[in-house]
């Protein structure tokens, strides 16, 4: 078994019923478009919480600058390279290199959204994870796509070029779901919403975000999900143990 996680920067769930390509993942998957993310809804803080399966304020990262954490928590890399799993991150904003501590991811490539385009950036991270997981065997990988967040400041979340970079990101899904070998389970989410030009806030259009599972075996719980629960909910797919910091519950029943 190995999982595949995929994050879009910024999507906000009642944005979805406009991509076409999403009903079709919808039928196939269990989904909630209530799930919640943490406080400040603000790009790294929340990724330092879905990988470390604890609040911004127990791994201190309050901005989208990094600083070191005082009491250092282990994230869902360095529990899965110290269970001797293989690990692979792509992803085309620099401030999320420090997910990982050195040592801990297997395969990476970093695309900079800023200077290409994060459209462009977008499909090349998923050009590079279709061609990592078809030629090697890897247990996880987490695929990061930063198109709907650089167009939701730029234009306004659920604007016209907002919903474009949403279908980008969902036609780039489509191409790396159809590629995965019959042992892969899927999560897609996002790390915050947004409202006007702006998140952050504890709006309900910047807290909310949507959990998708394809998994045609297991049944998870998503009632009252939060980010948190990703993390432990992947290690126990991979039949891992959490780290003992982590604050998060696993998904599954």
């Amino acid at each position: 078994m190995r999982v595949l996680l995929i994050l879009v920067d910024g999507m906000r769930p009642d944005a979805l019923n406009r991509i076409k390509y999403v009903n079709k993942i919808a039928d196939a998957a269990q989904y909630t478009l209530n799930a919640r993310t943490v406080f400040p809804s603000v790009t790294l803080p929340c990724h330092m919480s879905l990988f470390h399966s604890v609040e911004p304020t127990r791994h201190g990262i309050l901005t989208n600058t990094y600083v070191p954490q005082v009491r250092s928590i282990n994230g869902l890399f360095e529990v899965l390279n110290n269970a001797g799993k293989t690990t692979a991150f792509f992803y085309s904003w620099e401030q999320l290199r420090d997910l990982s501590r050195p040592g801990s991811v297997t395969f990476s490539r970093f695309y900079k959204g800023k200077t290409l385009g994060y459209d462009k950036a977008n499909d090349l991270v998923t050009s590079a994870a279709i061609q990592t997981i078809t030629e090697n065997y890897v247990d996880f990988t987490f695929l990061y796509l930063g198109f709907p967040d650089d167009a939701g400041h730029k234009y306004g979340w659920m604007s016209d070029e907002y919903m474009n970079s949403l279908e980008n990101s969902w036609a780039n899904i489509e191409r790396i779901l159809k590629t995965l070998p019959d042992d892969y389970i899927t999560i897609i989410t996002a790390d915050h919403g947004g409202h006007e030009r702006s998140h952050g806030s504890e709006l309900p259009e910047d807290m909310t975000i949507p959990i998708f599972y394809l998994d045609k075996a297991r049944k998870i719980d998503l009632n009252q999900a939060n980010i948190k629960d990703i993390a432990p909910t992947i290690t126990e797919l991979l039949d891992v143990a959490p780290d003992e910091d982590w604050e998060g519950k696993s998904l599954l029943h």
